[in-house]
């Protein structure tokens, strides 16, 4: 199985920009150093963007939806018809992503990537339903090659009609941190258990019953290996859909702010297909779902911050959004030692 055409994604290495950036950064007056964290933020954005002046314009927060077969095996605290409750949550702006989207100015749409439920024609929704949710992993494959296909050109498409250069990646689906962890399970090549967490909040039985049933998805699929088939054989159409739109945004030279365990286990996978991608990544939070602090390290990646959220839906990423804004704001009108008259370190 292979995509129908995965896009260009350049080296983004530029070793002269890198080093204006620095110049720029280091110039500001403030102590060498002293910027932390927010400087290698500053320089990642003007690389992304390909300039010394970086600025972010019209942010789109995409929450990709869909229900996966896997959950009638009780891998969740919750009944499937939470995700399509939950979309009209988001549509009605009540849910915790739209309450932060709307603080921070965020342009926030919902896609019904295959959700068991007919929606109404509203505003901020787009449907590009696949099937109404995927087959049980723990019996067979999630989805056909076919339908991976398509869930990743519809992401791609998403994108492609998106303003804006900044990309903020949410979800929503019963059942998808256990096809998160299958993801990273096969692709790491390292124990599900690692990577099997409460999700929606199991106790210790339930991780117990839930870690169980992820053993024997893998066994089910064991003859997936490539990142495609493993793709198909154990994700869903959400998570497909969110890796043609990273991919996308990625040729793109947009600004890719990574939510919690589920969006980087669509970031693993866009990965293993263009390893560059991950330069365009900025990763928002390290959630408290058990097997994300795991992922970030495989991802060599280090989140701006750690609340302890375990909520999805794009939510840590709009609520790290504002120290993107801010690293700009700092590289753009913060003053130089020079243009301050301020007298450099002896």
């Amino acid at each position: 199985m292979s995509l129908p055409s995965i896009p260009h994604i350049e080296d983004l290495h530029d070793a002269a920009r890198a080093a204006a950036l620095r110049h720029k950064i280091d110039r500001k007056t403030v102590p060498q150093g002293a910027l932390g964290r927010m400087a290698a933020l500053a320089q990642q954005l003007g690389l992304i963007l390909g300039t010394t002046a970086p600025r972010l314009a019209q942010p789109q927060l995409l929450v990709f939806a869909a229900d996966h077969g896997i959950a009638a095996r009780g891998v969740s605290a919750y009944p499937s018809d939470v995700t399509w409750q939950m979309v009209g949550n988001f549509l009605a702006g009540g849910a915790l992503v739209s309450v932060l989207a709307r603080q921070h100015g965020i342009a926030m749409q919902v896609v019904d990537c295959g959700v068991r439920h007919d929606f109404d024609p509203a505003p901020g929704l787009i449907v590009r339903k696949i099937a109404p949710g995927t087959q049980d992993s723990a019996s067979g494959p999630a989805m056909t090659a076919a339908q991976c296909a398509q869930a990743l050109q519809n992401g791609a498409d998403i994108v492609r009609a998106l303003p804006g250069n900044a990309l903020l990646l949410g979800e929503m689906g019963i059942g998808n941190t256990s096809a998160a962890a299958l993801l990273v399970a096969r692709l790491a090549d390292i124990d599900v258990a690692e990577v099997t967490g409460a999700g929606t909040g199991l106790d210790a039985a339930g991780i117990a019953r839930k870690t169980a049933v992820l053993r024997q998805a893998l066994a089910a699929n064991a003859g997936a290996s490539e990142p495609l088939a493993v793709l198909a054989a154990l994700g869903g159409f959400e998570i497909a859909t969110m890796v043609g739109s990273v991919l996308q945004a990625a040729a793109e030279r947009r600004v890719i702010v990574v939510d919690g365990f589920i969006a980087s286990a669509a970031v693993l996978v866009a990965s293993k297909l263009a390893p560059h991608v991950l330069q365009r990544c900025v990763f928002a939070h390290r959630s408290d779902e058990r097997g994300h602090a795991r992922l970030l390290e495989l991802l060599g990646a280090r989140p701006l911050i750690d609340v302890a959220l375990r909520v999805g839906e794009g939510s840590g990423a709009a609520l790290a959004w504002p120290l993107l804004v801010s690293a700009c704001t700092i590289l753009n009108e913060m003053a130089s030692f020079e243009s301050a008259g301020v007298s450099d370190k002896s």
